[in-house]
């Protein structure tokens, strides 16, 4: 019995909204910030066309080079706790003896719904060195004489920086590892099991390969996030001698601090030249492993 394809016209109204959206608040600020890349503007007097000279001025801004560098160390040491947390909490979690694992799995995904601008300010006060909590701490245990200026030290901004990412975000992580575990078939633990195969062995040979997709989502998922952070860093701070500045915030501070608008588009085109660089890598990784 054959099926009847409906033309009607008439369902293309129903998706128009989004398609209109899209246009309006997404596909328009696009080309309008690669038009305004090729222009000088400040945004008070007329756009006067310069041609390459934004793109030109990139390429040989030392500042822009050390916010890639910034980006992907503080993407690097968020990334790698973040996801061994994600993974093992994941692992625990989906077993079937864990009491109250739904309660705790709530918990965990708690810090990914608060904002980025929150958990920022709550770090730097407890980093603070002259009344945070982590000082006194430290100070009331004996391990430090001294407070600590956390934020003076290049290495400990960035460290904080990325402790907030990986305490935003790994709970997120922890759910799209469980939701992976869950959609494997249940016979091949069976059959584990049947085997011998210890809960590590199994963990090691059969559930780690099987979650292989999963973790291509999230290495670029994060690769693509990790790279544009702004929000959280921006509370932060800089850091001393810009060690902690991001790519993103010295396209703000580019664009809406010095009023430098044409050239803070050519930087937003060089941020997406570098992320889809960097998540291209990562996915020719993964085929490589194939």
């Amino acid at each position: 019995m054959g099926s009847k394809v409906n033309k009607s016209y008439y369902g293309y109204f129903f998706i128009a909204p989004f398609f209109i959206g899209f246009a309006v608040f997404g596909l328009a600020p696009i080309l309008y910030t690669l038009y305004l890349s090729f222009m000088k503007w400040d945004g008070f007097n007329d756009p006067v066309y310069v041609g390459i000279a934004n793109y030109t001025r990139l390429l040989h801004d030392s500042f822009f080079y050390q916010t890639i560098g910034n980006s992907l160390l503080i993407w690097i040491l968020s990334n790698a706790p973040q996801l061994i947390l994600a993974m093992l909490l994941a692992l625990v979690l989906n077993e079937k003896f864990i009491r109250g694992k739904h309660f705790f799995r709530a918990v965990y995904f708690f810090p990914h719904i608060i904002t980025p601008v929150t958990l920022g300010v709550i770090f730097s006060l407890m980093f603070d060195w002259q009344t945070g909590s982590i000082n006194k701490i430290l100070l009331s245990l004996g391990i430090i004489e001294n407070p600590v200026n956390w934020f003076n030290s290049p290495w400990w901004a960035r460290v904080i920086t990325s402790a907030v990412v990986a305490w935003q975000y790994f709970g997120f992580n922890m759910i799209i590892f469980i939701a992976g575990l869950q959609s494997i078939p249940n016979e091949v633990f069976e059959a584990a099991e049947v085997d011998g195969a210890t809960k590590t062995q199994t963990a090691i040979h059969i559930t780690l390969p099987l979650l292989k997709p999963v973790f291509l989502f999230v290495f670029i998922t994060s690769v693509i996030g990790g790279l544009q952070l702004f929000d959280a860093p921006l509370i932060l701070g800089d850091g001393p001698d810009n060690t902690a500045r991001t790519m993103v915030m010295y396209l703000y501070e580019t664009a809406f601090k010095n009023f430098d608008y044409s050239y803070g588009a050519a930087v937003a085109y060089g941020i997406f030249i570098v992320v889809m660089f960097f998540t291209a890598i990562t996915a020719r990784a993964s085929k490589l492993n194939d």
